[in-house]
């Protein structure tokens, strides 16, 4: 399952709250300043799993800029994409609050790579060395040297780390639960969702915990 098929149930629990009318959805991107195909990549993503392509309000900035008070007004649902995971974080840090809110009351939530990653309480966002030695791929360490674990949103219960399988980042939650930063965790594949305890996609979700005084981990399987 992959691109519309995996994303269809957020447009449609979207669609299904608004009724009759259009509804909006805000696209929150954080771009690099030479990327010229984020914005249509993640629209076409939305408007293929069935999103009205005018329902799509696409608020893009450069990293190092952050989101205005107007970003998510009057909206029915919000998408979170991906690039730099500390760039979204410190994006969204002026709206957190109306984030944790609006979601608390119901607004539908999609997070594509960053947009998961610091939707938790306790966001892992980056890093690839515990303690100076090397415990992932430096490519996925998010500009990051020693594991980093800050404040997130605070809509996900468990910490959240993505494209587990495919870049070696499961490694990386495990050592940041062993290490204490994180109580636990959920490390995603690529093409993989996970919404409450429903996993959906063509990938994994690896749980890891501690348990006994060791770290387990866990598979589920859409």
């Amino acid at each position: 399952m992959r691109g519309a098929a995996l994303f269809r149930p957020f447009v449609d629990e979207t669609l299904a709250r608004v009724g009759d009318r259009r509804p909006t959805i805000v696209l929150l991107l954080v771009l690099e300043a030479d990327d010229d195909s984020s914005v249509e990549r993640f629209r076409g993503l939305l408007t293929d799993a069935g999103a009205p392509p005018q329902g799509i309000c696409v608020r893009a900035i450069l990293e190092g800029e952050t989101f205005g008070a107007d970003a998510i007004d009057a909206v029915d649902a919000i998408v979170v994409g991906g690039g730099l995971t500390p760039a979204y974080l410190d994006a969204v840090e002026p709206i957190a609050v109306e984030i944790r809110e609006r979601v608390a009351s119901g607004i539908p939530y999609l997070g594509f790579s960053a947009g998961a990653a610091i939707a938790p309480e306790r966001a892992l966002v980056g890093g690839y060395l515990r303690d100076g030695v090397m415990v992932s791929p430096e490519d996925a360490a998010e500009e990051l040297g020693e594991l980093a674990v800050r404040p997130g949103l605070g809509i996900v219960g468990v910490t959240v780390d993505v494209h587990a399988a495919q870049w070696g980042t499961l490694s990386r939650l495990v050592a940041a639960v062993d290490a204490g930063l994180i109580d636990a965790g959920a490390a995603i594949d690529e093409h993989t969702a996970l919404t409450g305890d429903d996993v959906r996609g063509a990938g994994h979700v690896w749980d890891v915990a501690r348990s006994a005084g060791s770290i387990q981990v866990s598979l589920r399987k859409g």
